[in-house]
Formats: C-alpha cells, sequence, structure tokens
C-alpha cells in the first residue's frame, strides 16, 4: 500500500491553501492510499543554521520536529505540498522544511550515498496567489519546488495553481474543487500537469 504525505505550508487553517489540499486529499482518499497531512505551523522546525554537520555525517544535528518530516521524506510514495504563494514563493513555513533538506543534498552529493533514486515516487505542488493571474506568477515558486522534490528523489509529476484568491475565494470556485478532487483520484495516471486557475 502506498504511502502519502501531504504537507500544508500555510499558516492559516481552512482556508484557501487547505482547502485545495483537502480537496486533492479526498480524491486520493478514494484509491488505496495511507495519507497523513502535516500542518507545518504546529510543528516545531528550526532554520538550517549551514553548519556542515550534514556533509560529514549525512544527518542533520538540529533535534527538532524535522526529524519527524525526515521519516515521512524516507518512507512516502506521493509527495504533496500545499503552499500560498508569499512574495512570489512558498511560504516561509515551507520553505524552512525545503532548506533542510540540504541533509539529502549531502548525503548524495558530498558522501556519495545512494537516497532513492531509483524508486517510483512522485510530488504535486498546489499553490493559491491572491493577486489577479499574470503568466508569470508562480515560477520562482516551480523553481523552488523543483530542486525540493530532485533533493529528496521525487519526481516532479505536476503543479495546480489558483490565482485572484483575494477577490474569489477557492471555496466559490465548484470548477476547481472538481478538477482538483479529479486529480486526486486518479493521480498516478496522469503524466504532467501545470494548471493555472
Amino acid at each position: 500500500m502506498k504511502k502519502v504525505i501531504a504537507l500544508m505550508g500555510s499558516p492559516r487553517k481552512g482556508q484557501n491553501t487547505d482547502l485545495i489540499l483537502d480537496t486533492l486529499l479526498k480524491g486520493m482518499s478514494e484509491n488505496d492510499y495511507i495519507i497523513d497531512k502535516l500542518y507545518l505551523k504546529d510543528l516545531k522546525i528550526y532554520s538550517c543554521t549551514a553548519c556542515g554537520y550534514c556533509e560529514k555525517t549525512g544527518e542533520c544535528v538540529i533535534k527538532d520536529d524535522m526529524q519527524i518530516v525526515y521519516k515521512y521524506f524516507d518512507e512516502s510514495d506521493i509527495f504533496i505540498l500545499a503552499s500560498p504563494l508569499y512574495f512570489n514563493t512558498v511560504s516561509s513555513l515551507s520553505k524552512i522544511v525545503i532548506d533542510r533538506c540540504q541533509k539529502y543534498f549531502s548525503m548524495k552529493y558530498s558522501l556519495k550515498k545512494k537516497y532513492r533514486k531509483d524508486e517510483d515516487r512522485i510530488g504535486v505542488f498546489l499553490s493559491v496567489g491572491g493577486a489577479p493571474f499574470s503568466h508569470d506568477q508562480f515560477d520562482a515558486s516551480v523553481k523552488t519546488v523543483d530542486l525540493f522534490f530532485k533533493s529528496i528523489d521525487v519526481k516532479y509529476l505536476g503543479n495546480y495553481f489558483v490565482s485572484g484568491t483575494d477577490d474569489l475565494p477557492v471555496q466559490s470556485r465548484e470548477e476547481v474543487l472538481k478538477e482538483v478532487c479529479s486529480i486526486g483520484k486518479n493521480i498516478e495516471n496522469i503524466k504532467n500537469f501545470y494548471l493555472h486557475r
């Protein structure tokens, strides 16, 4: 049975980002998955200090709630990152987790150890932006998420972006919720997707 880890990177529970994530997970729940969702705001995770410890050991010297996240990263098959767009990239809650993946980079490139490269692991990025649509609105976040998924040996399957949520929140967009739920139901049968609503 495949394991799903969903990271909720918004500090606001029950709002746009949380709703779009729950809708995707609702679709996924129709399949035979073990699904875990983490609210990053409820975890105590400290910033990477660039101390170099992981370059020598492949482990992070900081013992905080990131240890919980590492365990999910090591054991999961499907990864969902949901983050609002803050200053044109992921939230600080999400970025702290991404920065702490330096241990995986060090493990693979400094210590030349194999991680999970040959396994069939996939990742999806969900994001909402309050501002009206613009063609490059989510570009900076895509680059960050791409490197994040590469660091933990996850194939970046696709994105689902929603613009203009300050004026029209996600809960008012029935077509978006329907589409996201459908993606969840069919997550392993979709090749690559980039959807911007």
